[in-house]
């Protein structure tokens, strides 16, 4: 792992900054967990950012609180994401999210199942972030 993967993971929460075909960023605070050299993200599919995933892998990130507030001289950290929709991709990052995060989120993902049965809810996804590196402070 990676200094720089070692910090953002070790972060409570992280700002994902993913960008639009015309270059301009989009941020939005996520939970975030390590998973040897990568950092996994769980999202509901078909959102912003997996749209603009699927055609600019670029990534930023940052550390942020949970309203997605940066500090002013915040590390930035740059890497490649990939969103992976399969169920085994899926559960490799609710495992790691779950180990991270705590019995709360591990709660959430038991009732998970049955609101999957209401009309209207969407698919997850799972975020795989590579190659970080440090940007600038």
């Amino acid at each position: 792992m990676t200094d720089a993967t070692r910090t953002i993971g070790e972060q409570r929460y992280v700002e994902l900054t993913t960008f639009r075909r015309n270059g301009s960023p989009v941020s939005t605070p996520v939970w975030i967990a390590p998973d040897g050299d990568d950092l996994l993200v769980v999202t509901l599919d078909d959102t912003g950012k997996t749209k603009r995933l699927a055609h600019t892998a670029r990534v930023e990130l940052r550390p942020c609180t949970v309203r997605g507030t940066v500090a002013p001289n915040a590390p930035r950290y740059a890497g490649r994401a990939s969103v992976h929709r399969d169920a085994a991709a899926i559960a490799r990052v609710k495992k790691a999210v779950g180990a991270k995060y705590g019995w709360w989120y591990r709660a959430l993902t038991v009732v998970e199942p049955a609101l999957d049965l209401l009309p209207g809810r969407k698919p997850r996804a799972a975020v795989v972030i590579t190659g970080l590196v440090l940007l600038a402070s």
